[in-house]
């Protein structure tokens, strides 16, 4: 098998692999106690590499017990977001400018800051959303991959620009017309230029790796940033500024990018209604990112918009599975990180041969998870993000109770902390249940038995979604029918680490189909930078 050129960052399989986990876990124990002790502070927006303050601060809490202040941030407005779209605007010449080589060295530059400060960002990370230590620190892995291989990326494509020419003709003629021999040279240059102001709205669920993606793939590109943390009820305020913090140490220059926390009512809707914003790129719900789309172009502006809008994610179960490889796969994609993924498998389908012991092996799986302060080593799921999010659960679980079954789960857990903690959830209900077809973003997962594999695979293309799937079967026929049927852009065959979550960069790309994204093209991909620049064609003829 040929070698990946692309190393990963890899922390914890580093460790692991040369016998030093007990290493691993002291040095992010160390940094979840260092970084404890900074909490509680006020922190600004910075804009234009300057501290800006608002008349009122948001009160950020850490899910694992709402006791626990992280910070208080700045509840910015459409004015500060207006006066980041102007720094942003002001900056972008110079930054455009700059050889794609110096944005490249900066890049890499940043992969190494944010290396070395790895294990307090991915404790911070854990305290502001509830993952646990091995979730955090692969994403801030994953961030440092996305920076290092879209640096990669646009090296090795030399700015995505090249050249082309036409020869002199000996031939003249009276008028020119489509095809016309030229009497001179003809020298074209064909660019790929930045668009200008991008607005950078991250999700809660990947506040680090996502948000450093979408905003290196815009400003190494040339572009520059306004970037906005999740602010509502599901927070992270202080990943992104971090993030910011992290930039501006390895050399990104004021103004390309800027730090503005606020509510998505104004600092979001402002990014998406103001002319001065070239494009957005966002991650989260179908119903906002459609809702941006729809609104920006319903004012006639002419914005690009690279977004992934989630999914509601299938893994087929076919009796010529190994059943482990499917148990396994399947219970760690749809309650890791309490199944608040985009990815997370959200149904399964099973063939009626294997179902009853499939589910008996499934509920045993998911019983072994240990729930609680994801911070604690032996623990596998931590708290829901908020309460909303609990309301969600609660609401699908009522909902399964009357119109199906539970088989395992639904219920919320004491843990003795002050936090949103529910047990991970298998329900049988009717294909045509609002359950089966609606995002619910919470370790909920709906069972269903078939006969005939094409109806399974029917059966998992019927929903709005195509962002990522998954099949266990060791039968060619089936696995050649399931690549060629399923409706996803991200799909996986007899994974045992995961059904359907854990795209690793170098390796896989992150792509949705249908109402996962509007263009097709993923992150981690050949194509991702592409979607941050426009071509131009500069002929010249002397």
């Amino acid at each position: 098998m040929p070698k990946r050129s692309f190393p990963n960052e890899s922390t914890y399989k580093r460790f692991v692999e040369s016998g030093r986990e007990s290493e691993f876990d002291r040095l992010f124990d160390e940094a979840a106690e260092s970084v404890k002790a900074q909490f509680g502070k006020k922190y600004p927006m910075y804009i234009d590499g300057k501290e800006v303050l608002s008349s009122t601060t948001i009160t950020e809490r850490s899910p694992i017990d709402n006791g626990m202040v992280i910070g208080h941030f700045q509840k910015g407005t459409r004015e500060h977001a207006r006066q980041a779209i102007k720094a942003a605007n002001n900056a972008f010449e110079t930054w455009k400018n700059r050889n794609y080589k110096e944005r490249v060295a900066l890049f890499r530059n940043a992969a190494e800051v944010f290396s070395k400060n790895k294990f307090p960002l991915a404790a911070i990370l854990s305290y502001e959303n509830g993952k646990t230590r091995y979730e955090s620190i692969g994403e801030v892995d994953e961030a440092i991959d996305f920076m290092r291989y879209y640096a990669n990326e646009l090296e090795a494509n030399k700015g995505y620009s090249r050249k082309t020419s036409k020869e002199e003709s000996k031939t003249k003629v009276a008028a020119g017309f489509q095809g016309a021999p030229s009497t001179k040279p003809e020298k074209v240059d064909i660019r790929m230029e930045p668009f200008g102001v991008f607005g950078i709205i991250a999700p809660f669920n990947f506040p680090v790796s996502i948000s450093t993606g979408m905003s290196t793939g815009a400003m190494i590109t040339g572009n520059t940033v306004v970037f906005k943390p999740s602010s509502s009820d599901s927070m992270t305020l202080l990943t992104g500024l971090k993030i910011y913090e992290y930039l501006k140490e390895a050399g990104i220059p004021d103004g390309v990018f800027n730090y503005v926390s606020g509510p998505g009512a104004e600092v979001g809707d402002e990014l998406v209604v103001n002319p001065d914003v070239a494009g957005i790129a966002f991650t989260g719900s179908r119903t906002v990112g459609t809702g941006m789309i729809t609104k920006a172009y319903g004012l006639g502006l002419q914005k690009t918009f690279i977004v992934e809008m989630g999914g509601k994610n299938p893994a087929i179960v076919s009796r010529y599975a190994t059943l482990d490889d499917a148990v396994s796969g399947v219970a760690s994609a749809a309650f890791g990180f309490d199944g608040q993924k985009c990815s997370a498998c959200s149904r399964v389908y099973v063939h009626e041969s294997i179902k009853e012991q499939f589910v008996s092996n499934l509920i045993e799986k998911a019983r072994s998870f240990k729930i609680g302060n994801p911070l604690e080593k032996e623990i596998y799921m931590g708290p829901l993000i908020s309460e909303n999010a609990q309301k969600v659960y609660s609401n699908a679980v009522e909902k399964a109770k009357s119109s199906g079954r539970v088989l395992y789960g639904g219920n919320i857990v004491n843990t003795g902390l002050n936090g949103y903690y529910v047990e991970p959830t298998i329900i049988e209900v009717n294909h045509d249940n609002e359950l089966v077809h609606n995002e619910l973003f919470v370790p909920i997962l709906t069972i269903e038995g078939y006969k005939d594999f094409d109806e399974a695979i029917k059966l998992a293309n019927d929903v709005p979604y195509g962002l990522t799937a998954a099949l266990y079967s060791k039968k060619n026929k089936e696995v050649k029918e399931f690549i060629g049927k399923i409706q996803a852009g991200t799909i996986y065959i007899n994974r045992y680490t995961s059904a359907t979550t854990g795209a690793i960069v170098g390796l896989h790309t992150f792509v949705g189909w249908k109402g996962s994204s509007i263009n097709g093209k993923g992150s981690g991909s050949r194509f991702y930078l592409q979607q941050f620049l426009r071509e131009q064609s500069v002929s010249i003829t002397k």
